[in-house]
């Protein structure tokens, strides 16, 4: 498997998608795993998939939803290095696993099953990416048994300010927002900034939950069931 995130010039990006990766590493140590990105940071997709051409990998985009990356440039890369459409996965969502996961982190956060949500989720001006979002927002809603409002950190609104601002206006004194990004970096810290009563950390700290790693290894195509990850996962390869 392949991985293949966005990349970054925040070197705790790079940190963060390596944690990940040993937890699907660990979780399906059978499977070989690599990782690139697609800007900023190296590895350069192009540079691995030139390093392994003979034995065509399948890539699996680190995004948690669709959109012009996955549409469009995931494709591109593929038909460039002589590989199939069939070769590429999904997006990590929507999907019900992440929906648990990301009440796990509101728990961890300290947020009641009262408090309404807002999810912020990174934004785009590709609409799949924004239904994705808000395909999102509605399955936490259905784990948690309440209202979750999606939200976005550019190109699109509401704001995650403006959904708290929102709720607010609407008589709701304290207010949970769940970060739906993947990585530090700027929109984590936009996250962080609304006045939310309680803010979930973002996907990949030092220790990915449980089920974010198994929602990881979940891939159309590739029915692979979550084990119970051992106590010192593995490295992958590829990503230094």
């Amino acid at each position: 498997m392949l991985a293949v995130a966005h990349g970054s010039r925040d070197p705790a990006t790079v940190t963060s998608i390596r944690a990940l990766l040993w937890a699907v590493r660990s979780l399906r140590p059978e499977h070989p795993v690599r990782c690139c990105f697609l800007d900023f940071a190296r590895p350069s997709l192009p540079e691995v998939l030139s390093q392994l051409a003979d034995s065509r990998p399948a890539l699996a985009p680190l995004f948690l939803g669709a959109g012009y990356h996955l549409r469009v440039d995931l494709p591109a890369a593929l038909s460039a290095a002589g590989l199939p459409p069939t070769h590429l996965a999904g997006a990590l969502g929507p999907h019900p696993l992440l929906a648990e996961a990301l009440a796990d982190r509101l728990a961890e956060a300290g947020a009641p099953p009262h408090a309404p949500v807002v999810l912020a989720g990174a934004g785009s001006s590709d609409p799949t990416a924004l239904a994705d979002t808000t395909r999102m927002a509605e399955m936490l809603a259905a784990h948690l048994g309440r209202p979750v409002t999606p939200s976005h950190l550019s190109a699109a609104a509401p704001t995650p300010r403006q959904a708290v601002a929102d709720l607010r206006r609407a008589d709701h004194p304290e207010i949970a927002l769940a970060s739906h990004l993947l990585s530090p970096g700027h929109f984590a810290r936009r996250a962080a900034a609304t006045t939310a009563t309680w803010t979930s950390a973002r996907w990949a700290p030092t220790r990915p939950s449980p089920a974010w790693s198994c929602s990881a290894t979940t891939r159309p195509g590739q029915p692979w069931q979550c084990g119970r990850p051992p106590d010192r996962p593995v490295s992958p390869q590829g990503c230094a």
